[in-house]
């Protein structure tokens, strides 16, 4: 059974925060599908991957194209995802469900801390999720590292 890690994003951006924890789930040897609730945020981080530094690349790609099976990161917007993650990463309030935390070696939701909707909407996920029985995690970065600052 795995573990929901949430990680309250106050100092660094989201795609670097993403990029930072996407790299290390690869090197666990993990596939991830990365979900979103809008096509443009997609593209959008698409963007974002593809220009980072070439020392740090990170291969993927955006769901609906011939090779998704084969990714080992898929942007997607739906629930299933064909590269058959261990790892699913929500962001923009991306819908988690409590079977997928169950099922998955890890699901991480980043939300953003200066944003009082994204708050409310990671404070009800995780009342979800523990609700039903998930292992959960929250992290912080407010000192300028990241911290745990609650289980359940």
């Amino acid at each position: 059974m795995g573990a929901a890690y949430f990680y309250h994003l106050t100092r660094r951006p989201v795609e670097d925060t993403l990029a930072t924890l996407l790299g290390k789930s690869l090197q666990a040897g993990w596939r991830v599908a990365v979900r979103a609730r809008a096509a443009e945020r997609l593209d959008w981080l698409d963007q974002k991957l593809w220009l980072g530094p070439e020392d740090g690349f990170l291969p993927h790609g955006v769901a609906g194209g011939p090779h998704d099976a084969d990714q080992p990161v898929l942007l997607t917007l739906d629930r299933t995802a064909p590269n058959r993650p261990a790892c699913l990463m929500s962001i923009d309030g991306a819908e988690v469900a409590a079977e997928e935390v169950q099922a998955l070696e890890r699901v991480c939701i980043l939300f953003d801390g200066h944003d009082p909707d994204a708050m409310q909407a990671a404070r009800v996920q995780w009342k979800t999720l523990t609700g039903a029985g998930c292992a959960a995690q929250y992290w912080s970065e407010e000192s300028g590292r990241w911290e745990k600052k609650a289980e359940a």
